[in-house]
């Protein structure tokens, strides 16, 4: 017998997709509100560089009927008194196909029609598996490499229901976490000795490369809920404060659910990646048709990409601006009102460094365009676009894996990552939930200021010392405080800071993240626990079994593994259990592997996704028939150094730019730097 009839489920959708529309078109109005009053809270600045946009939006929104529905069925269950019930036993298999359907969601899961042959990635990392279509493609979902863990089983972040047990105790607050474990003092901060701060950028790069976790597009509805109560309404699952906070002017530090896509199979909730998996520079060209449309030079068809029509950097390319929407970026200096930059990702605006890379591979782009057209002359704008593309696509691969990688993973690497041995089709190159989450150890690489250096690698002037939070959303620096080369030097003079166990995180990201005016900061520590929840990622020794690691059952045990008795034992304070331990945190906590920046277990899940992204890419610069011998042997001559010199005025720079260097010892000529020949791309 039917539990529930269609008309009822049919009822319950409309009025979902109802209540979704109002919620998301009420958002937008707030966001447009918060920027028209000239006043944006650090969490607004969160939410407007991560809010869904096209594409990615409506394959949010059509998740967001079908959880919506799945509510709204639960409650009548329950006042049917059928509660003992889950909504996915009592519907049959029609009506599943039904909600399917009118939310939206079948449309998303239909197959897409490859072409028989195809020479270039596509744009959203569409048909580069050619057994399965859409794996690595933008707007889908994170793979799993271990099952989702929520408290009701389908969506509810661990955590959520206060005083709830897990293991015997209930999870201590992030916020808690973050002050006792995470917190130092700017001061306080150790310089790494061997790595520079272009290492920590570099990583950056290719986070964003790789995955995008945009917040729920429900979720720029500051209604009051989200900031005023502390309870769990989604979207918003609030950061509260502990009593004993050195904070708690406000009772909780807003926070927004991540957008999720449909899963119609087991209806658990499903995080959005909306860029693709590939390493494929889809933050120069976009991971969407319409973006990658949008930043191409419109005015002539010669395969350029567009750049800023009201400045220059003395006289050399800078990005143009997203005029689309009035901008958070004016919002950092409204009397300069400059708004954000548009480059392929949405983030590029988000700190000054990052800006600059994206600078550089704009520039570099034209300049292979125009090279390539000096050799082929009879190439068409389209090729010559897509030819620059390919190499630029090569050029992130390689300085990824032969420069950053072992960096990284030190001697763990050839573990992880193998040499290469050929694409492997049945390989799953989705880029992983608790990658997405691992990556962000990066975190506690960052400085908490920002150097900018003139010619001969001293501080600008007064422009030479900046707290980080002043470069965030700030690309008016760019314009009027020396264009991206301070910039730059400043990234590859500076140290990285090292991840130390008792000094995770410096304070600048700990109290004052996006902190533009005087209003509370955010807490970056607290921000990655709350997603490592909200995400369902099981905690920290679930995957060290995942990667067949010991699993400490104890203090004596833990205190092992961290090689810190008294770290060991601020965790089991606040935690009770190792079970309980959040990913995030535990991992980073681990002293690093020999050579490496990371603990065996960062390196595990990082080596582990760094390896099926190349083996699972059928575009992968060193297969066999991507490009000729000769070819590869001039791309092995590629260094982001050789990049900087081809692409800015800089005229000193190390030679591994990655590596600690001193100033003027380890500086050689750009001349002296191999340059890339391109006389293999010239067409008989």
């Amino acid at each position: 017998s039917e539990m529930l009839s269609d008309s009822s489920l049919r009822k319950s959708i409309k009025k979902a997709r109802k209540m979704v529309d109002m919620a998301y078109l009420e958002a937008r109005r707030n966001l447009k509100k918060t920027l028209e009053e000239n006043f944006a809270s650090p969490m607004d600045f969160l939410k407007i560089l991560r809010d869904p946009v096209g594409r990615t939006r409506s394959t949010a929104r059509f998740a967001d009927y079908l959880e919506t529905t799945l509510k709204l069925l639960r409650i009548k269950l329950q006042l049917s008194g059928k509660w003992r019930y889950n909504v996915t036993d009592v519907l049959s298999r029609k009506q599943k196909q039904m909600i399917s359907k009118e939310t939206g969601c079948s449309y998303q899961t239909h197959p897409i029609k490859c072409p028989e042959s195809d020479k270039y990635r596509s744009i959203s990392g569409e048909c580069n598996n050619r057994r399965v279509s859409h794996l690595g493609s933008s707007n889908r979902a994170f793979a799993r490499w271990l099952p989702g863990l929520y408290e009701d089983g389908f969506s509810v972040p661990r955590g959520a229901t206060e005083g709830k047990m897990f293991n015997g105790f209930p999870l201590p607050l992030v916020r808690k976490v973050s002050n006792e474990i995470a917190l130092t003092a700017d001061e306080k901060i150790t310089h790494d000795q061997d790595l520079s701060l272009a290492f920590m950028h570099w990583g950056q790069w290719v986070t964003h490369d790789i995955e995008f976790t945009p917040v729920s597009g429900a979720g720029m509805n500051p209604s009051p809920q989200c900031t005023s109560s502390c309870a769990f309404k989604p979207p918003c699952f609030p950061i509260k404060f502990p009593t004993d906070d050195p904070r708690k002017s406000q009772s909780c530090m807003p926070f927004i659910q991540s957008a999720s896509v449909c899963n119609t199979r087991t209806f658990t909730r499903e995080q959005l990646n909306a860029v693709s998996s590939f390493l494929d520079a889809s933050t120069v060209y976009g991971s969407e048709e319409a973006v990658a449309k949008s930043i191409r030079n419109q005015t002539n068809q010669l395969g350029l990409l567009a750049v800023n029509q009201n400045f220059t950097d003395a006289g050399l390319e800078l990005l143009p601006f997203d005029n689309s929407a009035r901008s958070i970026c004016i919002l950092s200096n409204k009397s300069m009102n400059i708004p954000c930059f548009k480059a392929g990702d949405r983030r590029v605006s988000e700190n000054l460094g990052l800006s600059a890379l994206h600078t550089v591979f704009l520039r570099q782009h034209n300049r292979l365009v125009k090279q390539l057209k000096k050799l082929n002359p009879h190439w068409d704008g389209e090729k010559l676009y897509q030819e620059s593309r390919k190499i630029i696509g090569a050029i992130v691969q390689i300085i990824t894996y032969r420069d950053y990688l072992p960096l990284l993973l030190g001697e763990e690497t050839s573990k992880w990552i193998p040499p290469y041995r050929g694409y492997k089709k049945k390989l799953d190159p989705r880029i992983s939930n608790v990658f997405a989450l691992a990556f962000r150890f990066g975190h506690t690489t960052i400085q908490p200021f920002l150097s900018r250096l003139d010619d001969n690698y001293q501080p600008l002037g007064s422009f030479g010392h900046i707290p980080l939070r002043f470069s965030l959303s700030a690309p008016w620096r760019i314009l009027t405080e020396g264009g991206i080369d301070p910039l730059i030097r400043g990234m590859v003079l500076s140290h990285a800071k090292v991840m130390k166990q008792n000094q995770l995180l410096p304070e600048e990201l700990q109290n004052h993240l996006f902190e533009q005016t005087q209003v509370m900061g955010l807490d970056l520590a607290a921000l990655n626990l709350q997603r490592g929840r909200d995400h369902g990622l099981p905690g920290y020794i679930a995957w060290r079994q995942f990667c067949g690691l010991s699993q400490p059952q104890n203090l004596k045990e833990f205190s092992k593994v961290l090689g810190n008795y008294k770290q060991a034992k601020k965790f089991m304070k606040l935690y009770g259990t190792t079970e309980n331990i959040d990913l995030w945190i535990g991992a980073i906590s681990e002293p690093a592997v020999p050579q490496g920046r990371v603990g065996p277990l960062l390196a595990c899940i990082i080596g582990t996704q760094f390896r099926k992204l190349r083996d699972g890419d059928r575009f992968w610069w060193e297969r066999r028939g991507t490009f000729t011998p000769q070819q590869l042997r001039a791309l092995r001559k590629i260094s982001l150094s050789r990049l900087i010199c081809d692409n800015t005025r800089i005229k000193k720079i190390p030679r591994d730019v990655f590596k600690a260097n001193s100033y003027p010892e380890d500086f050689l000529d750009c001349k002296e730097i191999d340059r890339l020949n391109l006389s293999p791309w010239e067409e008989e």
